[in-house]
């Protein structure tokens, strides 16, 4: 009986049936393509921090940055990596010019370090299943011609002559910058960190045993752009180190987190950090308890900065980021705003049918209808209305979601490198000086525009797809579930209320 009058109502109001169902699909298709596109775009986040963050690694911990100040044993000041070179630096020229040459391994400028100490108390919060410390530096190799300034007559008139020598012959000097990051870490260790985040390419990676000695392991990319091979050396802070692997990033990042990989202690040595790292990467124990992890990480070491993939993910730049703030931003209130007029439009159209069917209720109310019946089948009529909208919505929420996949829209991302995560170095960087007169002495060079270099992350440019998971598509059935039950439960309640004689009496 329930049902053949519910099929019978339903089909002779066709027209309200079409329409609630075409809103209610309008809305929870627009659910099911922002909730996709929403979870890719959080993939393609995840997969721009995997090279600098590593799999598997849930927290980072660093230093708050805070404005240099002063000169530190590395050189650095508060405009960068400075050379100074006395008046017989270098080597002599035939023309009075000197060659020089200096390389240099620093903390990256802005970067602060922590005692190395501070992995041991990591390590003691309950809670972390593994933990692993870096040192972020970068190599700066400063190869120049200083020229010659010339000297004062004595006995004369006291005139200086005119410079000679340099590049062009007149006093002019020429110099090359060239800088490379290095990351120091335990031999061994790849359980977390950004070397997790990598597959071996040539080779072999840092052993235990390679501790204390000067071996690298390069990224791929580097590796080749400076046609470096396994066996070749590098020189690492006036240091030669023999290159025993290379590795590549396991998606589809063009570099890793850094270009040249060392053991610890020996990057600690060279760049006069002894007992320093610079970030430690932590691995929960469960995924669930990584909030409740940084809030006791936070308070073992209330000096450091402590983020979680989340935080890191929030400074995603380019055109992922704006895909990631578009879908946070407009894409949710959308949806809540479609939905709710989806919703409002099921209800208004189940009230105006009970008015318009006053008549046909008070009749079964007066032939003995229970108001709990009523309300049933009002209700039924129009969950089912809602499922047939939810149907269609899902089918079309899916063809949205394979449009999105087919075009595959590519977006570029990159990581600011300011909270300790390293970056890639802008190299080959060359400043000419003209020719001049001066005094012969200290000469310093500021070279502030390198190292700013390292305050970002190379972009990574990432396709995005919409993955459709079961989770959302119950989801759209328990909204269109929802919406039938709602406007139901208030035109039922709205027809339940009609008394029998009031009704027949409504219509002669």
């Amino acid at each position: 009986m329930f049902g053949t009058y519910l099929r019978r109502e339903l089909l002779g109001r066709r027209r309200q049936t079409i329409i609630i169902a075409i809103g209610m699909a309008l809305a929870i298709a627009l659910v099911i393509i922002v909730n996709s596109v929403a979870t890719g775009v959080r993939d393609a986040q995840a997969q721009v921090l995997r090279s600098v963050y590593g799999v598997g690694t849930d927290i980072t911990i660093t230093r708050p940055v805070t404005p240099p100040s002063g000169t530190d044993q590395g050189g650095q000041g508060a405009r960068g990596p400075r050379f100074d070179f006395g008046a017989g630096a270098g080597d002599a020229s035939g023309d009075g010019s000197r060659t020089v040459h200096s390389s240099r391994l620093t903390v990256g400028f802005g970067t602060q370090t922590m005692a190395a100490t501070s992995l041991t108390t990591v390590q003691k919060v309950h809670g972390v299943e593994a933990a692993s410390a870096v040192l972020s530096l970068t190599n700066t190799t400063f190869d120049g011609t200083l020229p010659s300034f010339g000297s004062r007559q004595q006995g004369g008139a006291g005139a200086t002559p005119a410079p000679s020598g340099g590049s062009d012959a007149k006093g002019g000097s020429s110099f090359d910058v060239d800088s490379f990051t290095v990351m120091g870490m335990t031999p061994g260790g790849r359980a977390v960190g950004p070397l997790s985040a990598t597959t071996l390419a040539k080779g072999r990676t840092l052993a235990a045993s390679d501790e204390g000695k000067h071996v690298a392991v390069l990224d791929s990319s580097y590796a080749k752009s400076k046609s470096i091979g396994v066996g070749d050396t590098l020189s690492i802070g006036g240091t030669d180190f023999t290159v025993v692997g290379t590795v590549s990033p396991t998606g589809s990042d063009s570099a890793t987190a850094s270009n040249v990989y060392i053991p610890l202690d020996v990057a600690q040595k060279l760049s006069s950090q002894t007992g320093k790292v610079s970030t430690i990467y932590v691995q929960a124990e469960s995924a669930s308890a990584v909030d409740s992890l940084k809030a006791s990480l936070q308070k073992a070491l209330p000096k450091a900065t402590v983020a979680t993939q989340a935080d890191l993910a929030a400074n995603v730049s380019g055109s992922l980021g704006s895909a990631g703030q578009l879908v946070s931003n407009l894409g949710t209130w959308l949806s809540v705003i479609v939905l709710a007029a989806a919703f409002l439009i099921a209800i208004l159209f189940t009230i105006s049918g009970v008015t318009r069917r006053t008549r046909e209720f008070g009749t079964l109310k007066a032939i003995g209808w229970s108001n709990r019946r009523v309300v049933g089948q009002v209700a039924g009529e129009s969950v089912l209305q809602g499922l047939v909208g939810g149907i269609a919505g899902i089918a079309i929420g899916l063809i949205g979601v394979l449009v999105v996949n087919v075009v595959s829209p590519t977006l570029t991302g990159g990581l600011s490198s300011g909270r300790g995560v390293a970056g890639s170095m802008a190299e080959g960087a060359r400043r000419t000086f003209g020719g001049g007169t001066g005094q012969t002495g200290r000469f310093g060079g500021a070279f502030g525009g390198a190292s700013s270099g390292a305050r970002s992350a190379a972009a990574t440019q990432v396709d995005l797809s919409a993955p459709v998971t079961a989770w959302v598509i119950a989801l759209a059935v328990a909204l269109a579930v929802l919406g039938g039950l709602l406007a139901g439960a208030i035109g039922g309640w709205r027809a339940s209320r009609l008394r029998p004689a009031e009704a027949l009496r409504s219509v002669q």
